[in-house]
């Protein structure tokens, strides 16, 4: 049925918009997750490069060899010195340093090799972990988003991915190479002085009990440090997407001084961080030290009781060495590792978020949608326990037009989102032609939507890219027919480049009414069967909104329109309104019925 009054509703409409999708004021839940299980789960990733890191493993392996054989090398060179200058077996010697030569070199070919590998690897690691994420940014119902900042959400796409790929980078070998030489030092060590190991290990209960110490403090500090950096980053995307409003009002000031004092609480949880992390080295250094000490003195006491020689004495002190200082790294990587787990923690908390509800078994295609439109007994609530809506009923015939009205956080924009399905009803149904709208596809029933919102948001991209977001596959000629149908055609002629004019992000270089008419177009070329207007509150030019009510007046045309209503004179033709008050449709009927009942819609008009 072509709906008579279309003309008289949209003298006054203005288009685009979200509007409030949902409870803005919910804080996100943190869900802090166990160490080692993070690590575990951080190790899934690295399945798919299990050839390359049993490659990098056989290349460490041969730097940890080469690496243990240049110690007992010099000791050997050592021993064959006697004290008499010509007793030394030179042949001997220069055989000794060539093969040391040949063993450090080995060692920087396969250290340059090591790390051009690993930097392959990490990256595309994290390269898939951020295609996971935001696959998954993709999957998640309009309910996270209306709950969590855009800033914080793209802190975790970015800072914490590139968190992990750093600790990956950095670490790996280090994880690898300090095992191999902490185990290879150690039975070198036995070889040569079963009593000057027992000597030597004297520290390690001494760095165990130090990094794990330290380690429990630096995890909270590190997961605070993320999570503040979150917030920083959600504050600056905020400040700069709403730079107008700030000037306007004069509140450069304010933004300012909030932003010092999340700067100030990163600073602050930053420092803690990174000074409790840089106990670990100097401390280490303490111990190993003393450690030396006690390998010299000891190994002294045994070379003059000449139970060994000083050049097993030198090799000892150089396998020392090489066994304390991979624990220094070790206990600096696990303390590196806390900040990559406080980032792969937050990301994991993304991907554990519940996606939105699959579509049924066996779900249809909708398509050739009539218009028909019935609530049956419909209740939802965003937040269990906390209804938003309550026991909706009512049934629309094909190509009327049904206005909304009612108080800010009544519900409309939420019926609204629960007819395009961004929502599904916690009771009752929802019926499309006679159909409950969950027994289609998602996909199917969006498709048969025109959604025309508030906020006008377009892409960065040509303005013919814009319009086609409706229609994909759309020719040249069908993008412009829809421009003329959108009174847009006129405009985009005049940019520099016609249709090939290419827009900043959000469309700011354009006026505001430019940026609705390229969103009508776009709304156009989908032809959709069902339009969701919410009627907009900013002020643009005279004659830009005579095209924009012309266009309006075409695409409304035989189609059923569901108007949000802000300014109740907007509307007054429209076949039915309905008043929404408090999650409940307290009055129905056309503007006559109403004002005549003199009840809530008659208190809002004359309001």
């Amino acid at each position: 049925m072509e709906n008579k009054n279309s003309e008289k509703i949209v003298q006054n409409i203005g288009l685009s918009g979200r509007g409030h999708r949902g409870p803005r004021n919910m804080a996100p839940i943190e869900k802090p997750k166990n160490f080692s299980e993070t690590i575990k789960r951080l190790w899934g990733y690295f399945k798919g490069e299990k050839r390359l890191l049993t490659f990098v493993f056989l290349l460490v392996g041969i730097d940890v060899g080469v690496g243990l054989l240049a110690p007992y090398l010099i000791g050997k060179a050592i021993d064959n010195i006697s004290p008499g200058i010509h007793a030394v077996d030179f042949r001997n010697l220069r055989i000794i340093a060539l093969v040391l030569i040949s063993v450090y070199i080995t060692d920087g070919v396969v250290i340059f090799f090591q790390g051009w590998i690993v930097a392959g690897v990490s990256q595309r690691i994290v390269s898939g972990m951020r295609k996971v994420l935001f696959g998954k940014l993709q999957k998640l119902p309009l309910f996270y988003f209306d709950t969590h900042s855009n800033g914080e959400i793209m802190s975790r796409l970015t800072n914490d991915i590139d968190n992990i790929s750093t600790t990956i980078s950095q670490s790996t070998i280090q994880l690898m190479s300090g095992v191999l030489n902490i185990l290879g030092a150690l039975i070198m060590m036995i070889v040569l002085s079963p009593l000057l190991t027992v000597a030597s290990l004297v520290t390690v209960p001494l760095v165990l009990f130090l990094t794990r110490g330290i380690a429990k403090k630096t995890e909270i500090l590190f997961k605070e440090q993320q999570d503040v950096l979150g917030n920083l980053n959600g504050h600056i995307e905020e400040s700069i997407s709403g730079i107008q409003v700030i000037k306007s009002f004069n509140r450069e000031d304010n933004i300012i001084r909030y932003f010092e004092n999340i700067n100030t609480q990163l600073c602050e949880v930053g420092t803690k961080a990174q000074i409790w992390s840089g106990f670990i080295m100097p401390m280490m250094n303490v111990i190993n030290n003393f450690g030396f000490a006690v390998v010299a003195v000891s190994g002294g006491i045994m070379a003059v009781k000449n139970i060994i020689t000083v050049g097993i004495i030198a090799s000892f002190l150089s396998y020392s060495r090489q066994f304390s200082r991979p624990l220094n790294d070790l206990a600096n990587i696990f303390n590196t590792l806390q900040s990559a787990v406080a980032g792969a923690e937050r990301v994991f908390e993304i991907l554990d978020e519940q996606e939105e509800i699959e579509d049924r078994e066996n779900s249809l295609t909708l398509h050739d949608v009539k218009g028909d439109v019935e609530f049956k007994n419909v209740s939802f609530e965003y937040k269990k326990g906390i209804p938003v809506l309550k026991n909706i009923n009512f049934k629309v015939e094909r190509g009327s037009t049904i206005a909304l009205v009612g108080p800010t956080g009544a519900g409309k924009t939420t019926i609204v989102n629960l007819l395009t399905r961004f929502y599904d009803v916690t009771e009752g149904e929802i019926l499309i032609d006679g159909k409950d709208i969950r027994d289609y596809t998602r996909d199917s029933v969006r498709r048969c939507f025109g959604i025309v919102l508030q906020d006008t948001y377009l892409f960065s991209g040509t303005i013919k890219d814009n319009i086609k977001y409706g229609k994909i596959d759309a020719s040249d000629e069908e993008i412009k027919e829809a421009a003329i149908m959108a009174n847009a055609h006129q405009f985009i002629n005049r940019m520099p480049q016609g249709y090939d004019t290419v827009l900043l992000e959000g469309g700011i270089n354009l006026s505001q009414g430019e940026r609705q008419l390229i969103a009508i177009a776009r709304t156009v070329l989908a032809n959709p069967s069902i339009l969701v207007l919410d009627e907009a509150t900013s002020s643009i030019d005279t004659r830009t909104e005579f095209k924009i009510q012309e266009a309006m007046l075409k695409i409304m045309k035989n189609r059923t329109t569901f108007i949000i209503a802000h300014r109740l004179s907007t509307i007054k033709g429209a076949d039915v309104i309905m008043v929404v008050d408090g999650g409940r449709i307290v009055e129905r009927g056309s503007h006559e019925e109403l004002i005549s009942k003199k009840g809530e819609y008659y208190r809002l008009y004359q309001g």
